[in-house]
């Protein structure tokens, strides 16, 4: 969805675990896992914790092993996309104006001109798609942006939530699952990310 005009750097596991997992929510919520990314997912292995993002982790892996591509983008186009529209309306404008197209993605763009992303032409979504902001808090984590926390707090944490609890609330496993496990980061999102926002000299327009 997004290209950067932010310098890449090294980081540490901790940040770069939040990236891979903002990338890997983006790919999910865009399109449905091919067989090469079905089964990473299938062998992936979580540490054994009782720990609410953990489990989300577990039952998502189990559905990935349990999941076939076929049934996988059935399922996406009806709960994500639609002929009208899907079960889920994945964007800010929706969830925040009631409207596409509306307030959220004219300051969403603002910021993101601001902040040097460019929208991928190969890209048909509009910017305030939920996959394009995981993408873009990718991009901000890898960047070191000073800007990352106050994002998220301005065009993530007022909606990502609410949206991917509905998301958790389809019929079909693997992607209620994958509703469970987003809702479960981006509430570890906030906690990181609200105080720091709350101290950081970048302001951005608030919708």
């Amino acid at each position: 969805m997004t290209d950067t005009l932010l310098p890449p750097t090294e980081l540490d596991e901790f940040h770069a675990l939040r990236a891979d997992v903002y990338r890997l929510l983006a790919r999910l919520l865009r399109e449905a896992p091919d067989h090469v990314l079905l089964d990473w997912l299938a062998g992936l292995e979580v540490e054994d914790d009782d720990s609410p993002l953990a489990t989300h982790w577990r039952e998502l892996i189990a559905s990935a092993r349990d999941a076939a591509v076929e049934e996988l983008t059935r399922a996406h186009f009806r709960h994500l996309v639609g002929v009208i529209q899907g079960d889920v309306t994945p964007y800010a404008s929706w969830y925040r104006n009631g409207e596409l197209m509306d307030t959220a993605l004219v300051t969403l763009r603002r910021d993101l001109k601001a902040l040097g992303v460019e929208r991928n032409e190969r890209t048909r979504d509009p910017e305030d798609h939920l996959a394009a902001l995981c993408e873009v808090m990718a991009l901000l984590i890898e960047a070191r942006s000073p800007a990352e926390a106050r994002f998220f707090m301005t065009h993530l944490a007022p909606w990502a939530g609410h949206c991917l609890a509905d998301l958790a609330a389809v019929a079909s496993p693997f992607y209620s699952r994958l509703g469970r496990l987003g809702r479960a980061f981006t509430d570890t999102e906030e906690a990181l990310l609200a105080s720091e926002a709350a101290q950081d000299p970048v302001r951005l327009v608030e919708p």
